[in-house]
């Protein structure tokens, strides 16, 4: 079985504390699963890019990388722009197998989630 990596992979903002949430979530689940390889990665903007992150694992003998994008749902990044980046690490890296998973916002776990915290901040307010 292949060494698998996990690339939590978002857009990438000018603001450095953007990405906080990101790291959060890379040390919650490394704080669960500490020998499981968790890395951050952008599309535009902010380092590491995706292709980056790609290029150290692939090197470090890493033979499967999921790929989970940090949106709340699909659009124009995640149709056209991810799969012309993975196309590119397929063909540069063939031993290696990519995976792209749903963004984490169409997760059923997650939109209950953001339900529950949106009733949260109006269970005081009158309708």
């Amino acid at each position: 079985m292949p060494k698998t990596a996990l690339i939590l992979f978002a857009h990438g903002a000018r603001d450095p504390d953007w990405a906080s949430p990101l790291h959060r979530v890379k040390a919650a689940i490394c704080e669960h699963h500490p020998a499981m390889r968790v890395e951050v990665a952008f599309l535009e903007i902010m380092q590491p890019k995706l292709q980056d992150c790609a290029d150290t694992l692939s090197s470090e003998g890493f033979g499967r990388i999921v790929i989970l994008p940090m949106f709340i749902a699909q659009g124009g990044h995640i149709k056209k722009d991810t799969p012309l980046i993975l196309d590119e690490l397929r063909q540069r890296y063939p031993e290696v197998t990519f995976e792209l998973a749903g963004p984490v916002g169409e997760a059923e776990a997650i939109v209950q989630a953001i339900a529950s915290h949106a009733l949260l901040l109006v269970r005081d307010v009158q309708i």
